[in-house]
């Protein structure tokens, strides 16, 4: 069924208004008749479950699922399984009605165990793998990309063989600039499409003094998902760091990040699937209104 603007505001209205009725997150059941959340100019929405992390460290994960599903999205990408074994955390998934689209990868397990690697996505039924962080010292170098670059490539193909997708999740220190262009484009030239692609974190391209926008145009069909998250107005850009105070993240059109222009980019450029992500300690609250943002934009 074709999602119009119409129903997704509809879609969103009744989970924000589920959720906000309920007292606390710590309740039961999930809406399993919904179908599944899509943005009618960008493709499928989905939640990063690490927006939620200090609520599932309390304790409480199918109540913490429940009110995921309740805001309306089914497919999350997971961080982490919460003390919970991977096939008890699958079925809890399952059993708020959610599906995992895609899961990260510890980078030392990409070059150590990248069998392990394949076999939790696939228990998790991932179909994306994304790595978040590249370990260095120090600044950022283009020794620490030539270094990922290896890793990548042989993970990558190891995991294009078993069904998956792997993609290197851009933290912000890559767009330093080296001997040929910034340390990122060293990275996009010495990796193979399709083999080892992109996730456009949007925020942290911004805070390390990327333009997601030019990005999309530059490396077409490299970013199969993003990342949506907004940079609190003020916040210096141009920090090599990729870290940056949990606070400083914002709720979808409320920070300094031109959203409908990062969207027609990538709607331009093919892209289907978005993770909302939202680093604040207080994202619970934030995540409704990025969803009500996105309900009033039309692109």
């Amino acid at each position: 069924m074709k999602t119009t603007r119409r129903t997704f505001i509809r879609t969103v209205s009744a989970g924000v208004a589920a959720a906000a009725a309920v007292p606390g997150v710590h309740a039961s059941g999930a809406r399993q008749t919904q179908a599944v959340l899509k943005h009618p100019a960008t493709g499928t929405l989905g939640l990063q479950l690490y927006s939620l992390r200090h609520i599932f460290k309390a304790g409480d994960i199918p109540g913490t699922l429940a009110m995921v599903r309740r805001w309306g999205f089914t497919d999350v990408e997971a961080a982490g399984t919460y003390g919970l074994s991977v096939p008890d955390f699958a079925g809890q998934i399952k059993k708020a009605g959610l599906r995992v689209a895609s899961t990260g990868a510890d980078f030392g397990n990409l070059g150590k165990d990248v069998g392990g690697v394949i076999k939790e996505a696939q228990a998790l039924g991932a179909q994306q793998v994304m790595c978040a962080w590249i370990p260095h010292q120090g600044r950022f170098s283009r020794g620490d990309v030539d270094k990922a670059i290896p890793v990548f490539t042989a993970a990558g193909r190891a995991m294009r063989d078993a069904g998956l997708r792997f993609l290197y999740h851009v933290h912000g220190y890559e767009f330093q600039e080296g001997p040929d262009g910034t340390l990122f484009d060293a990275l996009a030239k010495g990796t193979e499409p399709g083999v080892a692609d992109f996730q456009m974190d949007i925020f942290w391209v911004t805070h390390g003094g990327g333009n997601p926008v030019q990005l999309f145009g530059k490396y077409p069909g490299r970013f199969p998902s993003t990342h949506l998250k907004d940079l609190r107005k003020g916040t210096k850009v141009g920090d090599p760091t990729g870290q940056a105070p949990d606070e400083t993240s914002v709720a979808l059109g409320e920070g300094m990040i031109d959203i409908p222009g990062v969207l027609r980019a990538a709607n331009k450029d093919g892209v289907k699937l978005h993770f909302i992500e939202d680093e604040h300690p207080a994202s619970e609250k934030q995540i409704p209104r990025s969803l009500e943002y996105l309900a009033s934009l039309k692109l």
